[in-house]
């Protein structure tokens, strides 16, 4: 696969640097970044342990098929998960001990993925890391992560931050991505409006429309049910991905409104998944695996779907074909441009730009229809990245 002229510039940033923070929008491709600098470690540099941090167990076992599908081709490389997850195939553990020892019996290339959660066991197993990628590296600052996200800046080999959203600290009691010692400095910054010119993504376009109130002894969940009917009917789109402000909300919305009959009547099949229920797909459980393929797959037909979430798909999870999100939520800045990035990718080629909707009804919404449209100037009009900053 031949990288884009943007990916290649932070290939070699990388290849120039030890330690630093690549920003590249969402959608602009970082994994692919992270991949062929891991071939060519291998290519140039032989044996060596890699490791991958992403936040969730879902990103990291997605990080592992991208990888691995490339990397295979040329190089058998062991691989191993380390977190509370569990892959056909694949060696997972998060006892330090079997970390060092998968580590020490491969005496060639290797490669660990692993979450920002569980990156302190390998730290406990006293394995040397060549080098360490943190996809969405906006996360390392949570105060439990720092420690590990400090302590392997010192001492692997290489170290870089991917994120399209930094996270800066203007107090020395919580870390921030502007500390230089630990993360370097930005030694490659990927506008976004480059993106868009370049044809790679999509710009957002924003809509925000008024809602009614809710009526005396009128139940929140019906008011929900027909805000989320009027919002699809006036997005006429066939793939929408709508941020509840709950599971509770959506569980309500599911089982006790015309929800999911209204949406049947209109010609949708409906996709929900959150911590609490799982993965459900037309009212059926299915594997989390089994949804996401569901999910890749329809995204890539003319099928129409709904995929109701709270917060599981708005960071990093790369989805075929959504064409809007409804945002029926708050959220920080950073929430608000990850999910943005599920609907700027390229699809159809009717696709010109990715739907952002935030319903609003008297105050409620008026907050999140602000930050999204102040996020959006941001990042597609001033062409900087999201950063958010601690103060306190």
């Amino acid at each position: 696969m031949q990288l884009r002229p943007h990916q290649e510039k932070a290939l070699q940033a990388m290849a120039d640097n030890d330690l630093g923070q690549v920003i590249v929008p969402t959608g602009g491709g970082k994994t692919m970044c992270m991949i062929y600098d891991v071939l060519r470690e291998f290519r140039e540099n032989g044996w060596k342990t890699m490791v991958v941090v992403a936040p969730r167990i879902l990103l990291a076992e997605q990080l592992g098929r991208e990888f691995m599908e490339i990397i295979e081709k040329e190089y058998y490389v062991p691989v191993m998960h380390v977190h509370s997850g569990k892959i056909d195939g694949t060696f997972s553990s998060t006892n330090p001990l079997e970390i060092q020892g998968f580590v020490e019996s491969c005496n060639s290339r290797k490669i660990i993925f692993t979450t920002y959660h569980s990156l302190h066991r390998i730290q406990e197993s006293g394995i040397n890391v060549d080098t360490i990628y943190f996809d969405e590296a906006h996360n390392s600052v949570q105060r439990n992560f720092f420690p590990a996200v400090e302590y392997f800046s010192q001492y692997a080999h290489r170290c870089y931050y991917f994120t399209a959203t930094p996270k800066h600290s203007k107090t020395v009691f919580k870390a921030g991505m502007n500390d230089r010692e630990v993360y370097g400095s930005v030694i490659c910054q990927i506008p976004a409006p480059t993106l868009v010119r370049a044809g790679y993504i999509l710009p957002p376009k924003v809509e925000v429309y008024r809602s009614r109130i809710l009526k005396k002894d009128e139940l929140v969940a019906d008011r929900d049910c027909e805000q989320m009917i009027d919002a699809i009917d006036n997005l006429d789109k066939n793939k929408v991905l709508i941020c509840a402000k709950s599971t509770k909300q959506i569980v309500n919305l599911v089982a006790h409104t015309k929800f999911v009959s209204e949406l049947a009547w209109r010609g949708y099949s409906y996709m929900l998944i959150t911590s609490k229920t799982g993965a459900i797909i037309d009212g059926e459980k299915v594997t989390r695996e089994e949804f996401f393929d569901v999910l890749n797959a329809w995204g890539k037909t003319d099928r129409k779907f709904v995929v109701l979430h709270h917060s599981i798909l708005s960071e990093g999870i790369n989805v075929n074909g959504l064409e809007a999100v409804l945002f029926m939520r708050n959220m920080d800045y950073i929430g608000i441009s990850q999910t943005i990035g599920r609907v700027i990718r390229k699809g159809a080629e009717d696709k010109v730009f990715g739907l952002v909707c935030v319903p609003v009804y008297s105050n409620v919404g008026i907050t999140t229809a602000r930050k999204v449209e102040a996020v959006v100037d941001t990042i597609f009009n001033k062409g900087e990245a999201a950063t958010t900053t601690i103060t306190r």
